[in-house]
């Protein structure tokens, strides 16, 4: 009898073993948010899982674009798709940055919008009025508790599958986001929104979780991971973009008005 219990647990076992591990209450992952574009922004970011099943997240930055707004979001997915921080390859049109719609088929859909308030959905995703902003230096610093009840299902337990991408970035170095550096926003453009600066929605940096280890991109790209697409960009990014594209260009536009006084 003793034996055959022992065979029964061995299956049991073999599973336990297969099951990747999950976060508990009180676990903290770490993040090292490293530059994707070349321009020097660096951060750390800690995902705590608190005992409530809230979710505590410290981001702080350096090299950001200063006095600008920087959408920011948790990305990746919890039903086992390879979702990764993409590296120089994923630059398809060859001008050196790699762009929003470049980047969405390595990092995938947006899980969590790291807005400051309100609504941390992806429809927030470019809510740039809710979004934490550099300070003169550079530096950002940003932390929230999400509570359970507005996380995603299954946030808590694959924290090790989630990654962090910040957007907003300073390629010609002049302290702003403007057209002469890298032109046009196309993916603004994508969504029926012109004069938005690249440089407003390319991401400045990305960061796995440590320990973490990236894989191949999954057939399909962004298709595989959202399911949705629409002209080539996902249509999720279209809930916020007129939000924050709209608040971009006010942005702009105030700039070059007190340029003009």
């Amino acid at each position: 009898m003793r034996s055959s219990r022992a065979l029964l647990a061995l299956p049991v076992a073999a599973l336990a073993l297969s099951v990747p591990g999950v976060a508990h209450a009180g676990e903290s992952v770490q993040v090292q948010l490293q530059d994707l574009n070349e321009t020097g922004a660096t951060g750390t970011a800690t995902l705590t899982a608190t005992d409530g099943g809230d979710l505590k997240v410290m981001i702080r930055s350096t090299g950001m674009t200063p006095n600008s707004p920087h959408a920011q979001h948790v990305h990746g997915a919890v039903n086992s798709m390879d979702f990764h921080c993409p590296d120089k390859s994923a630059d398809a049109d060859g001008n050196g940055y790699v762009s929003t719609e470049e980047g969405l088929k390595m990092y995938g859909d947006i899980f969590i919008s790291l807005t400051t308030t309100g609504d941390t959905t992806r429809a927030s995703g470019l809510a740039v009025d809710r979004m934490p902003k550099a300070d003169a230096r550079g530096n950002l610093t940003y932390e929230r508790t999400i509570p359970a009840a507005e996380l995603p299902a299954g946030t808590i337990e694959h924290l090790k599958d989630l990654h962090l991408v910040q957007h907003g970035i300073d390629a010609n170095k002049n302290g702003t986001y403007d057209m002469e550096a890298l032109g046009e926003s196309t993916f603004a453009k994508s969504v029926g929104v012109n004069g938005i600066p690249a440089e407003a929605t390319d991401p400045a940096t990305c960061g796995m979780v440590s320990g973490a280890a990236a894989g191949s991109v999954p057939a399909g790209g962004v298709a595989t991971g959202d399911g949705s697409t629409s002209g080539g960009v996902p249509v999720m990014w279209s809930v916020g973009a007129l939000a924050l594209l709209g608040a971009a260009g006010a942005v702009v536009s105030r700039r070059r008005l007190a340029g003009g006084r």
